[in-house]
């Protein structure tokens, strides 16, 4: 990793208008939106897969929990494959790898194709469009405005499942799952070519600055190390510090109670109790919706308030929430399901903002690559959960020793965060 830095000049362009941190910013919260829906597609495919080829949840949830653990283990390794080869490169390749992933799939026959495609393609492709990606955006293109900027790309997940689960859902229902595969592919494939015109890797790139960056102030120079040894050298040092595996921990376990466990298996296990597959698809993009206020004023309070101290807050809340879900399902929309729903909404992931600050205040530079170690722990929570969740279901024909388990842990990652505040940096 190369230690060289860059002064930034200490006359500042002449502007008007927006900054073009803001349009980078605008781009990228595009790219992952998309990622975002073409991600939580499988759980509006579980139950038409499972129906079409007699597949079990679980052999389906394997190929989900595939795709989960990619899509956070590609995370540290598209971080530093952005430093090397810049963001735009990556991104837009990423998003033809998807496409291909979710394109093809309409050809298989055999669940092995599954996880192939859906598991390997499209956990690849969307790993590296992860919230890695937005740590990376606004690391390079923001001094001032860090927490919200954060919190307004986290919340682009939101978006993206409030825009493509409902729509998904009724292709899945109606003209049949494969039209919602092509839907993907051809999103994907129309998302590639702004992503290649209009992203920019850094502001030097366009004769600009950061936005409140200071006259005079040292940027680091563009990284020619190479990336996957970068990615596992960091690896290397953030191991032997205690803040590591508090934060890595507490990610895993809300990666196991959102993408993992909500996110795959609600829409089913709402059908198991006679809700449409549709109706349970809307209460997640609900979701969605307020998880983008949620978030957003995450990222705003993550500016002002002890990071360390909103995990400690959100992760108890969460687990809670989990502990009463099992008593509300039914075959209707109950006034009692919408409370919960709004609730996890704003909390779903209200974690991303502080977590973020936290890598960038312990490891410095290396705070977007060591996120996305952490984000790396996030997802392979999400595959423990996807998989033992559909176990679960499959062997006990309910979901709700999930749901108690899941809640727990997250009371467990509420003490591990508030933890943190004794750990001492490196």
């Amino acid at each position: 990793m190369t230690s060289s830095t860059t002064p930034v000049p200490t006359a500042l362009p002449t502007r008007r208008g927006p900054h073009r941190a803001w349009y980078v910013a605008a781009v990228a919260f595009v790219a992952i939106l998309g990622a975002a829906g073409f991600r939580a597609t499988p759980g509006v495919l579980i139950t038409p897969l499972r129906n079409e080829f007699g597949w079990s949840t679980g052999t389906v949830s394997l190929a989900v929990s595939v795709n989960l653990v990619l899509y956070g283990l590609t995370a540290p390794f598209a971080a530093a494959l952005m430093d090397r080869f810049g963001m735009r490169r990556v991104v837009a390749l990423a998003l033809l790898l998807i496409a291909a992933g979710s394109g093809l799939t309409v050809l298989m026959t055999a669940s092995w194709q599954l996880l192939l495609l859906w598991g390997v393609f499209v956990g690849l492709g969307t790993g590296s469009m992860a919230l890695v990606f937005a740590a990376t955006v606004v690391d390079r293109w923001f001094v001032r405005h860090r927490g919200l900027v954060t919190g307004i790309l986290t919340a682009a997940g939101a978006t993206g499942q409030l825009v493509f689960l409902p729509v998904l859902a009724r292709l899945a229902e109606g003209p049949g799952w494969r039209w919602a595969s092509l839907a993907v592919a051809g999103s994907a494939l129309a998302v590639a070519p702004f992503v290649w015109w209009l992203l920019r890797d850094r502001p030097e790139d366009v004769g600009t600055t950061a936005l409140g960056v200071e006259p005079g102030a040292v940027r680091p120079a563009r990284s020619t190390a190479n990336a996957a040894l970068r990615a596992v050298t960091v690896l290397g040092r953030a191991v032997r510090t205690r803040p590591f595996w508090l934060l890595a921990g507490g990610f895993a376990i809300c990666g196991a109670s959102t993408n993992g466990l909500v996110g795959t298996h609600f829409i089913p296990a709402a059908h198991d109790h006679g809700m449409a597959e549709p109706v349970a698809a809307g209460l997640l993009a609900v979701i969605g919706i307020f998880d983008i206020a949620g978030t957003v004023a995450s990222g705003w309070l993550s500016d002002r308030v002890d990071p360390k101290v909103l995990l400690g807050v959100y992760y108890g809340l969460r687990g809670l929430s989990l502990m009463v879900l099992p008593g509300l399902f039914a075959a209707t929309t109950e006034p009692s399901m919408l409370i919960f729903i709004v609730f996890y909404g704003l909390d779903w992931v209200a974690t991303v903002p502080p977590t973020v600050a936290l890598c960038r205040r312990v490891y410095g530079q290396d705070g977007a690559v060591v996120f996305g170690w952490v984000f790396a722990s996030h997802q392979v929570g999400a595959a423990f959960a996807a998989v033992g969740a559909g176990l679960t279901r499959d062997h006990l024909g309910a979901y709700d020793l999930a749901w108690y388990g899941a809640g727990a842990l997250c009371l467990l990652a509420a003490g591990m965060s508030m933890a943190i505040r004794h750990a001492k940096g490196r």
